[in-house]
C-alpha cells in the first residue's frame, strides 16, 4: 500500500516517532503499510495475535511491529512495544498526514450552500456542494465533506470529520472531534407509531436531539433517531460500527463498543465499556450495566446489571450458554436414546 504515501522513513525515525524498540536495520525505509501475507519490503506490517506467526515468518514486509513476547525469526526487522497494534497505528497516522491522502479541496468550496448566519470556525474545511442550514455552529479545524448537510441550529464542536454524504438534522449536538463516516444520519426520526381502532398509524412527532460526546466515532450508513422530547446522547469515546440502528431515547455509557449491523430499541441504556458483538439485538427500556459484553447475535431481552460475557438470544452468561450448545449438538443423539428406551418399555409392560 505504498502508492498513496509521498514520504519515506527510516526504521530508525519510525522507532522514535512510534517510541518501540527497533531490532534491526535502522537505516531500511519505509513508505507503506499492509497485511503480513501482502506487505513488500518497502511497506511496515504488524503481529497482533500469535494465531498469524506463520504469516509473520513468510512475510516480506521491511519491518514488523510486535511484542515482547513474540519470537523474532534472524534476518527481519522488528519494531518491539507492548501494544504492537497500537505502535502500528501510530504510524498510519503518520502515513495519512501525506498531501495525497487528504482531499485537494481546502478551506469553503465556492459550490457549498452556506446560509449567512451559520459560524464557521477557523480552519475548517467545507466541501463540495455541502450544505449548512440557518443557525448552524461549526468549531474550529473541522473537516465537513462533498455533500454533507447539517441540518438549522447544529452545534458542532473542535475537530471534528464529517465524511461525504452524512446527514445531520436539526439542533443535534456533536461535542469536539468526533467522526462520522460516509452517509452516517444523526437525528432521523424516532420509530414512534400511534394506532387506532381501525389499524391507521399516526406518526408521532420527535421533537427532541441527539448529542454526541467528545471522540464519538459513527460508522458508514449507521442511523442515531433523535429522542421524542430530549435527547439520545452517546457518551465520550464510544465507538459505532457501519450499518447500526440506535433508537430514540437510547444513552450509550463512555467507551462503548457497537459492532456493525447491532440493532439497539428505544430507551434502553448502557454502562460504561459495555461491548455489542455484531448482529447483537437490544430490546427496548432496559439497562445494560458496566463491562458487559454481548457476542454476535445475541439477543438482550432484560436487564443486565452483572459486568461479563454473555451468548444466545435471550442471552444467558457465556459459561451457561456454551454447556448448553454442547446439549444441543448431541441432540439427536438424545432423542435416539429416548426412543429406543421407550421401545424397551413398551417391550416390559407387554410382559405378563
Amino acid at each position: 500500500m505504498s502508492e498513496g504515501f509521498a514520504k519515506k522513513y527510516t526504521l530508525a525515525e519510525i522507532a522514535e516517532f512510534t517510541k518501540t524498540t527497533l531490532e534491526g536495520n535502522p537505516s531500511h525505509s519505509i513508505s507503506g503499510v499492509d497485511a503480513l501475507e501482502s506487505a513488500t519490503p518497502s511497506d511496515a506490517s504488524f503481529l497482533a495475535n500469535p494465531r498469524y506467526r506463520e504469516a509473520m515468518i513468510t512475510s516480506s514486509a521491511g519491518v514488523i511491529f510486535v511484542d515482547f513476547q513474540t519470537e523474532r525469526v534472524p534476518g527481519k526487522n522488528y519494531l518491539i512495544s507492548s501494544n504492537p497494534s497500537l505502535a502500528f497505528q501510530t504510524l498510519v497516522d503518520l502515513f495519512k498526514q501525506s498531501p495525497t491522502n487528504r482531499s485537494g479541496f481546502l478551506g469553503i468550496h465556492p459550490t457549498a450552500v452556506i446560509h449567512p448566519s451559520a459560524i464557521i470556525g477557523k480552519d475548517t474545511q467545507i466541501g463540495p456542494y455541502a450544505v449548512i442550514d440557518q443557525h448552524v455552529v461549526i468549531g474550529d479545524g473541522c473537516s465537513v465533506m462533498a455533500a454533507a448537510s447539517i441540518g438549522p441550529g447544529v452545534q458542532i464542536g473542535n475537530d471534528c470529520i464529517l465524511h461525504s454524504h452524512v446527514v445531520v438534522r436539526e439542533n443535534c449536538i456533536l461535542h469536539s472531534r468526533v467522526i462520522l463516516q460516509p452517509g452516517a444520519v444523526i437525528g432521523s426520526c424516532g420509530f414512534g407509531y400511534s394506532t387506532d381502532a381501525t389499524g391507521k398509524h399516526t406518526k408521532l412527532d420527535q421533537l427532541g436531539i441527539v448529542i454526541l460526546e467528545d471522540d464519538v466515532e459513527v460508522g458508514a450508513n449507521t442511523t442515531i433517531d433523535r429522542a421524542r422530547f430530549k435527547a439520545t446522547i452517546i457518551r465520550q469515546g464510544t465507538k459505532i460500527d457501519n450499518l447500526v440502528q440506535i433508537g430514540h431515547n437510547v444513552e450509550l455509557g463512555p467507551h462503548n463498543i457497537i459492532v456493525s449491523q447491532t440493532g439497539i430499541a428505544g430507551s434502553s441504556k448502557t454502562g460504561r465499556n459495555v461491548i455489542l458483538g455484531g448482529q447483537a439485538g437490544v430490546v427496548g427500556h432496559i439497562e445494560i450495566g458496566d463491562g458487559v459484553m454481548i457476542a454476535t447475535r445475541g439477543g438482550v431481552s432484560k436487564s443486565i446489571t452483572k459486568p461479563g460475557k454473555y451468548a444466545g438470544g435471550p442471552t444467558l452468561p457465556l459459561a451457561e450458554y456454551n454447556r448448553q450448545q454442547v446439549h444441543l449438538r448431541k441432540i439427536g443423539e438424545y432423542v435416539h436414546k429416548i426412543e429406543e428406551l421407550e421401545k424397551r418399555l413398551s417391550s416390559l409392560e407387554k410382559q405378563p
